[in-house]
């Protein structure tokens, strides 16, 4: 076994790595950018050595120096991680030509399997059924519209060396197709150094399943169940589950063994992922081959119990894998929510700064260690509370993985992890993964993988979030309210006479859009608390209906827990001005507990309405403005092309709402740009 390992990523797989690592007693090497000098990962690791500035191109893409890295340390392996190099032939080569072991396939099998169009031929080959498509590298975009024509609408333009969603577009027309060829090429360029794109028929009401398998050099391949990875949003997956509720057992052996037999055709060793588009009569395609440790893998390391890493780093240092196709359980059911620095309200624009609160669910299940009897929760993260997610990279900010016994208990477990996660300072997709959670589709197993724009095709609203009973977060207001009073009214010196009122009777102001508030009579009474408990429970009408509360809230914690009507609850309650924002299951309202004068009063207040920002163009988003495509006193029509930002390796053409006249340019091409920061303006 290695005595020590250079790990060529950063965040949470990084630090993922370095758990293994250390369980095994291997010492290990963080490599960083100029954005990440204080990040976990290199705190984290033994070692750590800088790569250059802030941009992956400029830093963790570097092979050079990454190899210059392991031959100064002594690293004697290299672990990729996922994305920058992790499928990069060349790197893989270099490696293990500077004398480097590869933690990873060899470079020949990432040749034939991480190159799509090299991948499909071979498939091709090995009578491994194929989605219809063109598997030629294409020149331009005209010719792109030419071949998507012949195919037939939809069709899927993919970058060859594309990954995580970036170098893909589904174009229904020319007109799709001629900019979706245009921009996958520019983001596959950007974040690959590699442009070619090939075109392939768009499978309608699919499923995206895939097999894990483990490879070793002595010719023993296996494969670890699969993983429901359907719930995807612009093709990048959102929630992962293992197994999947929709496969029979007969589907899931013949995809497993054909998964083994195309590893096999490569001489695959290490860890690797056989993708399938499965349609609903289970009949399967070969999609493509992740050559890497896949995002999702806890959810297959939960289910079975194999450390993957562990596997990975055993199989590279030449020992034989320690089971084989028998021995490897399926044991309950885990799910994974990618929890991602996007704003879910703002249409999931990417959101950036500094983590001002990072306080996970507590953990029962940690990686690298066995699964507790009964599951538990797991959190993967590369930062901690007072780190930055900057924009140079991918959106993620932890990946949330429950294990249970059934597929109810692991989406129960989630649901109530997912209420305990607190993060502040960049918003966060948690309410969007609480939603699909609840939503019944999800529940009954019943969705493909244009789930997510079939139901949320207007975007993400908080009211879009099913809620078993709306009133309780009333409640729960009402709750914090009381504990408010009672903290004022706990506070020294307070004149006779004019001292803090508890009060029983409130009217809760549920804020409401442009002023439409909602008005409830709500009722506070303090209960005698059971024998033994010392928390005050508090009788509280509201919406006609009774909850009796226990809590344990206190002002400055924003996770409650307590219970109420006996049932046990996680929610996030937090005070804003005169306003208490409650969170629960997704839900997210605003309350004012008040008297009844001043709610008649608040009643008669005008409604003052937001400024007219109608005559700007905003940036949606943090980012870097990489194009300004118009200039001053440019007619432009609806639907043209104004600027673009770059933000987390992801382009974002911002087109005319409608037909006008570009006033004066406010930003410039290079600038980085805040949330809301005018780029121009129209006459």
């Amino acid at each position: 076994m290695f005595k020590k390992i250079l790990i060529a990523n950063r965040g949470e797989i990084a630090c993922r790595v370095i758990t293994t690592a250390r369980k095994l007693g291997i010492a290990t090497v963080a490599v960083y950018s100029d954005a990440d000098r204080d990040a976990r990962h290199v705190a984290l690791a033994d070692e750590s050595v800088r790569l250059g500035p802030a941009p992956s191109r400029e830093s963790y893409l570097l092979a050079d120096r990454i190899i210059e890295a392991c031959l100064s340390t002594g690293a004697e392996a290299v672990h990729p991680g996922y994305g920058f190099l992790s499928e990069n032939e060349d790197f893989a080569r270099r490696v293990e030509e500077a004398g480097v072991v590869f933690i990873g396939p060899k470079h020949h099998s990432i040749a034939a399997m991480g190159d799509k169009i090299a991948s499909k031929k071979l498939a091709l080959a090995a009578k491994v059924n194929t989605i219809p498509g063109w598997n030629e590298a294409i020149e331009s975009p005209e010719r792109a519209v030419e071949i998507a024509r012949d195919i037939g609408y939809p069709v899927m333009i993919k970058a060859s060396a594309g990954g995580g969603g970036k170098g893909l577009r589904v174009a229904f027309n020319d007109k799709e197709a001629f900019e979706g060829f245009s921009s996958c090429r520019n983001e596959a360029k950007a974040s690959f150094g590699d442009d070619r794109i090939f075109i392939e028929k768009f499978v309608e009401s699919p499923r995206h399943i895939e097999i894990q398998v483990l490879g070793d050099a002595h010719g023993n391949v296996v494969y670890l169940h699969e993983r429901e990875c359907s719930i995807q949003r612009r093709h990048q997956k959102v929630i992962e589950e293992a197994p999947s509720p929709f496969i029979s057992e007969a589907t899931r052996k013949a995809m497993g063994e054909q998964a083994v037999q195309l590893a096999k055709a490569v001489q695959y060793q290490s860890a690797g992922t056989v993708e399938f588009v499965v349609g609903k009569d289970q009949g399967f395609y070969f999609l493509e081959m992740n050559t890497r440790l896949q995002v999702e893998h806890p959810v297959t390391e939960s289910i079975t119990g194999i450390d993957i890493v562990e596997q990975m780093l055993r199989v590279a240092a030449g020992e034989r894998l320690g089971f084989t196709q028998a021995d490897i359980p399926r044991r309950g059911w885990a799910i994974e929510c990618r929890i991602n620095a996007e704003d879910p309200f703002r249409n999931f624009l990417p959101s950036t700064g500094r983590l001002v609160r990072f306080q996970p669910p507590t953990q029962t299940m940690f990686a690298a260690e066995a699964v507790p009897e009964g599951g538990g929760v797991r959190v993967d993260t590369g930062v901690a509370e007072g780190g930055a997610i900057p924009m140079f990279y991918d959106s993620m900010i932890a990946k949330l993985i429950v294990h249970a016994p059934t597929r109810g208990e692991a989406i129960a477990r989630m649901r109530e992890a997912l209420n305990g996660f607190v993060i502040r300072g960049v918003s966060s997709n948690i309410p969007f993964q609480a939603a699909l959670l609840a939503h019944p589709k999800f529940q009954s197993g019943d969705f493909n993988t244009g789930f997510i724009a079939e139901h949320y095709a207007q975007g993400f609203r908080s009211e879009d979030v099913p809620h078993d009973d709306p009133m309780l977060l009333v409640a729960l207001a009402a709750a914090a309210q009381r504990r408010l009073l009672e903290r004022a009214g706990g506070i020294s010196g307070q004149l006779d006479g004019h001292g803090v009122v508890m009060g029983r009777e409130f009217v809760a102001v549920v804020k409401g859009v442009a002023g439409q508030h909602q008005y409830l009579p709500v009722t506070i009474d303090l209960r005698q608390p059971a024998a033994g408990n010392t928390a005050a429970l508090l009788n509280i009408e509201v919406g006609g209906q009774t909850y009796a509360v226990a809590q344990d809230w206190v002002f400055g914690r924003i996770r409650a827990t307590g219970r109420s009507n006996g049932r046990p609850y996680t929610a996030q309650i937090e005070r804003q001005g005169l306003w208490l924002q409650v969170a629960h299951d997704g839900r997210r309202i605003e309350v004012q507990m008040l008297g009844r004068r001043a709610a008649e009063l608040l009643r008669l207040m005008p409604f003052k309405a937001p400024p007219d920002m109608s005559k700007f163009l905003l940036s949606p988003m943090p980012g870097l403005l990489v194009q300004v495509a118009v200039q001053p006193g440019q007619k432009v029509m609806a639907g043209e092309r104004l600027a673009v930002i770059e933000a987390m390796k992801m382009e974002n053409i911002l087109l005319a709402h409608a037909d006008g006249v570009v006033g004066e340019l406010l930003a410039r091409q290079g600038e980085s740009l805040a949330v809301d920061q005018p780029i121009l303006s129209f006459a």
